[in-house]
Formats: C-alpha cells, structure tokens, sequence
C-alpha cells in the first residue's frame, strides 16, 4: 500500500489515495492500522491518515483517522495538504475544488510556485457556531458556552465552538509554561463533551496576532491545528480581543484567519509541505 506523508506547520498527516485501485485497505481493520501506522516509533509516524475518495457530491472525499483510530470531522491543516496532494499528483487540472468532508463540502484554493508544485492553500472553512449541539451537554442555554476548570489549583475558563468539529477556547496571559497534556487530557474527556473536544490555549499578542497551543482529541499536543486557529480567532474577534484578519502563531509556525462578516465565514490559508513518499507491505495491512 503507497502513502504519502505531508505536514502543515508539523502537523503531519499520512495521506493513502483509494481512488488508485492498487491500494487496498481493510475497513474493518481501519483503526488498529491507523494506530500502526502513525505510531513514531513502530510506524511510519504521524498526528493521523487522510484517506483521498472519491465524491458523488464533490471534486474528492477526505476521510480522517487520528493516532488513536477515532475518525475526526475535519482538519484544517489536513485539508490543505489533501488539496496539495491531488493537484501535485495531477488528480485535478484546476487550482479550486471542492472537497467533501464529514463537516460538509469545503471549497479551497491553491497557490502554486515556480516549479508548478502548491506551496500555500486557502479554504473557506465555512460558519462557525457557538449553539448548544449534540457535541455539549449542559443545562445552560446561554450563547456562548463558557465552562470553569479548576486544574492543579488554577482556574480556567473556556468557550466552546464548533468549526464542524468541536473546541474548547481557553485565553491566558501566558501559554508557554502551562501543563496542556494535562489541561488537555481532563477537558478532553469531560462529560459534557460526549465526542470529547479540541482544546485550545491562547495569548493575545496585540490586535492582529495570537499565540497558541493545542491539544487534539485523539492525538494530544500536536504542533499545528487550522481548525483551532479559526476557532480561536474566532471566539477572540467575538470578544473583540482581535481584528477581522488575524495571523495564529503556533508551535510549528504561523497560519491566517480572515472573518468574513459579511458571509460569517471563516478562510484559513497557510503552507503544507510534502515530507516523502512510502509504501507499507500489504500482508501487514492484512494482518493487523
């Protein structure tokens, strides 16, 4: 089975193409390969895969898996290295598409170098929406949804929102110091998040750009996250902390956020980055 690793900003993604018919993947199987394959120390490594399909709806079909097997509703970052992949690979002639996902049809663009090769993508993440759903339980039904932690003797407070999938928004002072794998792990899995949430921290810099570090559910502290970057800036322009156009500093480098507030939607732009291509023998696909 060929694969392909691809990153934006470090967050990295195996990505299989199952519209090539010699790749062959046991559905039943999905999760423990997925746990296979993207564990960094017996497997090729990664924050998840990206399965490419095709689409009765769309230009493609992205499907993806986080390291623990659990299927996501979408991936910021995961979308643009989707949208490098099928231009590279020649899957698709024009430089927009739209992309199916399991938080509706995205349409994204993409910016090409000299060399003909997509170096930055933008995507129309769509609305975001700080409504009670079916990822939250509380009796509150008040707009926003803030909710109160006390961990290791601090208090945090947070807001939730979902960009097609969940996060919960946390501001501080400062960031840097601040024990997320354990922040992140107790709010993850709180009961009032049945499919447990995304877990941002946040430093408001000045006007225009924001720090931040995040926690994925399924995959713990990774070194990226587009859809975290929207929900942030979004929840910060919410509380008039940012402007409209806001640049999202994180671990492995900087993305954009523009609020369209005519439309109330969201477009993340930013590089990804092609790592290798692989193959992964197939009697182990089988097996696992």
């Amino acid at each position: 089975m060929n694969f392909t690793k691809l990153h934006g900003l470090g967050n990295d993604y195996i990505y299989i193409n199952l519209i090539d018919e010699k790749n062959q993947l046991d559905e039943k199987k999905i999760g423990k390969i997925c746990r296979y394959i993207t564990n960094r120390n017996f497997g090729v490594g990664a924050d998840g895969i990206i399965l490419i399909e095709k689409s009765k709806v769309a230009d493609f079909k992205m499907r993806i898996y986080n390291q623990d097997g659990s299927q996501a509703e979408m991936c910021g970052n995961g979308i643009r290295g989707f949208a490098k992949y099928v231009y590279d690979n020649k899957l698709i002639n024009n430089k927009e598409m739209t992309i199916e996902t399991l938080a509706g049809i995205k349409k994204v663009g993409v910016y090409t170098m000299q060399d003909g090769k997509v170096q930055t993508v933008q995507v129309n993440m769509g609305k975001a929406s700080l409504e009670k759903n079916k990822d939250i339980i509380t009796n509150d039904e008040n707009i926003p949804i803030m909710l109160k932690y006390e961990i290791e003797g601090k208090i945090f407070t947070g807001t939730y929102i979902s960009i097609g999938n969940p996060h919960f928004v946390i501001f501080e002072r400062t960031i840097d110091n601040l024990n997320l794998e354990k922040i992140g792990r107790i709010i993850e899995n709180d009961k009032y998040f049945p499919n447990r949430v995304n877990v941002e921290v946040a430093q408001i810099m000045d006007k225009s750009n924001i720090k931040m570090r995040v926690w994925e559910r399924g995959s713990g502290e990774t070194f990226s996250c587009g859809t975290g970057a929207c929900a942030t800036a979004k929840i910060s322009n919410f509380y008039g902390f940012t402007r409209d156009i806001v640049k999202v500093h994180l671990k492995g480098g900087a993305l954009d956020v523009r609020l369209n507030k005519q439309t109330d939607e969201i477009y993340l732009a930013g590089i990804s980055s092609k790592v290798f291509d692989g193959s992964i023998v197939n009697e182990i696909v089988g097996i696992i």
